[in-house]
């Protein structure tokens, strides 16, 4: 049987390494050691988290998120898309969206941010991810002392519903400071103003 199974090249490919966890469950270090792993594969709690195929919803909300926090963006900071964010051993997802500190840029070359260099974690449900997004990210996010949290759903016409979190330090938990619809305008973590209702003409 062993035989026929080589013959027929069953053995011949290579069982890739990401198909076997350690014991322990994945960390930081093997997320970027493993060269074959799909393109956008976070780590959440040890294990390798896989992404489906994007909407158009879904990458239309986040360009219109990005485009707006870059019109405003002050100086000191960067809005980032789709970047892995290293919060523990065992914990790297990647948001959405961020806005990191411009101190934490390191060239073109880089692949990831440390939570310290992070003020806004965004995340888009998506409906592969529903849970992770609204439950699990916010718990991890929080935990790393990341001080703005948005959780963005889709509403009525298809239009993003932003909503706005705050880290409340002495809970180690997000505080929800308010739901947006058709028009995001806040203060904080600086002057921002968005027009949800663009997307419809994306």
């Amino acid at each position: 049987m062993d035989d026929v199974a080589t013959a027929n090249g069953v053995d011949d490919e290579p069982f890739p390494e990401w198909l076997r966890p350690p014991y322990r469950g994945f960390t930081v270090d093997d997320l970027f050691r493993l060269t074959d792993l799909p393109s956008h594969t976070q780590l959440v709690d040890g294990a390798l988290v896989f992404r489906a195929r994007q909407s158009a919803y879904h990458s239309l909300a986040n360009s219109l998120l990005v485009e707006g926090l870059r019109r405003t963006c002050p100086a000191h900071l960067r809005v980032r898309r789709e970047m892995v964010v290293v919060l523990g051993p065992g914990q790297a997802p990647e948001p959405d969206v961020c806005v990191i500190r411009a101190e934490a840029v390191r060239g073109l070359e880089a692949n990831r941010y440390d939570a310290r260099d992070v003020v806004l974690a965004v995340e888009t449900v998506a409906p592969d991810s529903a849970i992770r997004d609204r439950e699990r990210k916010p718990q991890l996010y929080a935990r790393a002392g990341i001080p703005h949290f948005w959780l963005v759903e889709e509403g009525t016409g298809r239009r993003p519903v932003v909503h706005v979190h705050r880290l409340d330090p002495g809970a180690g938990a997000y505080a929800l400071t308010g739901v947006h619809e058709g028009r995001l305008t806040l203060s904080e973590p600086f002057g921002i103003d968005i027009d949800l209702t663009a997307i419809d003409r994306m």
